[in-house]
């Protein structure tokens, strides 16, 4: 499930070497536009993270707080859920650390630690910290890396939830 290998570069010569880090960075980023457009509520930024099918499965999360949220399906479903939910009610802000990554080709898989603090904007008292350990699989999409599969889960939460994520 986690990235758990014991080295971070599997490459050897100087020219592969480059090329795995650019990888690592590209991978790497799209988790940074994932957590980054959701906090400034842009729309482009956001999206950029996604393949056009990708899957975000929030519901490991929500379960420590008794939530069943739907498996969201499709990049457009997934921007569309999580800003409209969002946009003009809750300011978040996403931290990452952690990060694993393992290259196979085309595809990736990312193992990172998200911080997210949640509040609502019309009371800020009202809030949520999560620390949620994210498994991410990617795929290559020309230069970029893009997210196929996001599963979050939650190692502790403080605040209340519910009120954030209904």
């Amino acid at each position: 499930m986690y990235v758990t290998s014991h080295r971070a570069l599997a490459a050897r010569d100087s020219v592969a070497v480059v090329a795995e880090l650019r990888d690592r960075t590209e991978i790497i980023d799209a988790l940074y536009r994932f957590g980054l457009g959701q906090d400034l509520k842009d729309a482009e930024l956001f999206a950029s993270s996604f393949a056009a099918d990708a899957e975000l499965d929030f519901r490991p999360a929500a379960a420590k707080w008794g939530a069943q949220p739907p498996l969201m399906v499709g990049r457009d479903t997934i921007v569309g859920t999580i800003l409209g939910m969002f946009t003009g009610r809750v300011e978040t802000t996403h931290q990452v650390t952690n990060t694993r990554v393992s290259i196979d080709g085309d595809t990736a898989r990312l193992t990172a630690l998200v911080e997210a603090q949640h509040l609502l904007a019309g009371d800020p008292a009202t809030h949520a910290l999560l620390k949620n350990p994210y498994d991410v699989d990617l795929v290559r999409d020309g230069d970029r890396w893009v997210i196929s599969r996001m599963r979050i889960d939650n190692a502790w939460f403080t605040g209340d939830p519910t009120a954030i994520f209904g």
